[in-house]
């Protein structure tokens, strides 16, 4: 019998690239319920416990509410996932510079930053952003 073989987990940060169709109303866990506009939507996240397992986690549908983000997920379609492997947690320096980027707007206050200090985590834009000079 062979022994089973663990899988490697990468640690590293992330941002997912969302696109909401119609506009809609989302109740957010504790947060709240919000109205959240049709358009693109960009969240910064962290796995430090696995890169590729939390974001194959947020790939899949499933009615597990574990994070913010999972709340609008089940609405938005992904249509682009970046990767930063690493051990730095680089979730708030990437949700400042998404907040930088033309246009930029926090959809809901503390949005996937109650660990954090940071405004918020998701940020709206009204068409696709350029992920240029994000990283």
């Amino acid at each position: 019998m062979t022994p089973a073989r663990s899988k490697a987990r990468t640690p590293g940060s992330y941002l997912l690239l969302m696109e909401l169709a119609e506009p809609m109303e989302v109740a957010v866990g504790k947060l709240g319920v919000f109205s959240f506009p049709a358009g693109w939507y960009v969240y910064a996240g962290s796995a430090m416990g696995g890169l590729e397992q939390r974001v194959g986690r947020h790939l899949r549908h499933s009615s597990v509410r574990r994070w913010h983000i999972d709340y609008l997920r089940a609405h938005a379609a992904i249509r682009e996932v970046l990767r930063f492997p690493g051990t730095e947690w680089r979730e708030c320096a990437l949700a400042a510079a998404l907040l930088r980027l033309d246009g930029a707007v926090v959809p809901v206050p503390r949005f996937g930053a109650s660990d954090c200090r940071c405004r918020a985590h998701l940020v709206y834009f009204t068409t696709r952003p350029s992920m240029e000079g994000v990283f």
